[in-house]
């Protein structure tokens, strides 16, 4: 029997996908905690994810009609609980935007959907560990570097 092709116009769960670059955004959050940098990343809990996309940062497919910011601060929302200021970050490329977004010291990460199931805040060498695929680590790293220059190496 033939395998089926995946629908790449459609998210994980249903919701139909802009087919007009940006198609999505990734929002790199980062703290200063105790004076050390940590980055959010979440784990998703679909087993079609849990190998190569199971640790990312929040982010997500941008919908019909959708700005890229309004796409990036609806992820972050629906993602991680967070209403930050988000600032466009260089490293994302025509299809897929990249944003970062400041969080206080004290922040707490809330999952609201079923799409993850854990997350950590992780220094900038452990989330550059934990994070792929390439496409995802090179987005990241990009992103350390505007805010820490240094900081990945």
């Amino acid at each position: 029997m033939p395998q089926e092709e995946e629908d790449t116009t459609r998210t994980w769960d249903g919701l139909p996908i802009a087919q007009t670059p940006p198609f999505g955004a990734s929002i790199v959050v980062y703290r200063l905690a105790e004076d050390r940098l940590e980055l959010l990343v979440l784990h998703r809990s679909q087993k079609a994810f849990d190998e190569e996309w199971a640790w990312t940062p929040p982010s997500g497919a941008r919908q019909p009609g959708e700005t890229i910011d309004d796409c990036a601060m609806r992820e972050l929302l629906e993602e991680a609980g967070r209403t930050l200021p988000l600032v466009p970050a260089d490293g994302g490329g025509e299809p897929w935007a990249v944003f970062l977004a400041h969080a206080p010291e004290a922040a707490q990460v809330t999952l609201n959907d079923p799409e993850h199931d854990q997350y950590a805040w992780l220094s900038p060498h452990e989330a550059l560990a934990r994070c792929s695929p390439d496409v995802v680590r090179t987005q990241l790293a990009r992103a350390i570097e505007r805010i820490a220059p240094g900081a990945t190496g």
